[in-house]
């Protein structure tokens, strides 16, 4: 019987190095995009796809994100007794918004070891995987993208989008044949192989894996046979690699944009199109921008 994905899994145990010295105390997930942090526009995405019980995999110095998404009783009150209301009511709607379950990454061994660290709270139920670094603006949410075709397939998939040749060696390639779905044939594939960070002569395609997966409860089996790699780290590449011997999985090029924001210069761009999109910011900043010296 084919099963709703109900768990998202955010593996949120990396160390964040490449915003150093910012990353120094605080983790990169909670880094402000405009005035929301990283991790919470991927909550949301998943509270949009109908996803509301959420899996933080932590790690040491992890202890802000369970307080941003926890109730501050001190602060409400504060904002309460100075008739903040509107303030209130944002603080309050960020610990209403999900349920929200903590384990520990107790070393930072690959985000296939942390997807594994997950298993006992996602138990034997199909979950999401998604990648806080990537923000992904889309209409409907790229994780509700990827949900439709696994409720169709039975099947696990990630997404993919279209990286030209000079970049794709930044990350994982699909080896994948065109599937027919819904009248097109240019968007949903069935995976053959994987191929992490390949030289761009040597990548199958140029369709790069993106921080979205919706995946089977055979994961974990397929974790368990998967070997360490470089650094003793265990990749998820790898261990979906191990899942197409188990059964058929698929990639999905989904309608929408990508923002590395786990990229200095991906997460500046990415703040000034959300700023831009904002009712109170985007006038003053588009003026601002036209009259910079370029």
């Amino acid at each position: 019987m084919k099963r709703t994905v109900r768990k998202a899994v955010f593996p949120a145990a990396g160390m964040g190095t490449r915003f150093l010295p910012a990353t120094k105390a605080q983790p990169k997930e909670m880094l402000p995009l405009v005035d929301k942090p990283l991790i919470q526009y991927g909550v949301e995405e998943a509270l949009h796809s109908g996803v509301d019980n959420i899996i933080v995999v932590t790690g040491r110095g992890k202890s802000a994100i369970e307080d941003h998404f926890d109730k501050s009783y001190e602060l409400e009150t504060e904002l309460d007794a100075r008739g903040k209301t509107a303030d209130l009511r944002l603080v309050q709607e960020i610990s209403d918004l999900v349920r929200v379950s903590y384990t520990r990454q107790k070393e930072p061994l690959g985000l296939g070891h942390a997807v594994g660290v997950a298993e006992e709270l996602v138990a034997d139920e199909p979950f999401a995987v998604i990648l806080a670094d990537d923000v992904i603006r889309a209409e409907p949410p790229c994780l509700r993208q990827l949900l439709d075709i696994y409720e169709y397939f039975d099947a696990p998939v990630i997404a993919v989008m279209e990286v030209p040749k000079d970049k794709i060696s930044a990350y994982g390639v699909v080896d994948a044949l065109p599937v027919e779905f819904k009248g097109s044939s240019d968007r949903l594939f069935r995976v053959n192989d994987l191929v992490e960070k390949p030289d761009a002569e040597d990548a199958p395609s140029n369709l790069a894996i993106i921080g979205r997966y919706v995946l089977t409860p055979d994961i974990f089996r397929a974790l368990n046979k998967t070997e360490p790699g470089r650094g003793g780290e265990i990749q998820l590449t790898d261990a979906i690699r191990n899942l197409i011997k188990m059964g058929p999985v698929y990639a999905y090029k989904f309608d929408g944009d990508r923002f590395d924001a786990g990229d200095k210069l991906g997460f500046l761009k990415a703040t000034v199109e959300f700023a831009l999109e904002r009712d109170d910011l985007g006038d003053g900043l588009r003026e601002y921008l036209k009259d910079l010296d370029l």
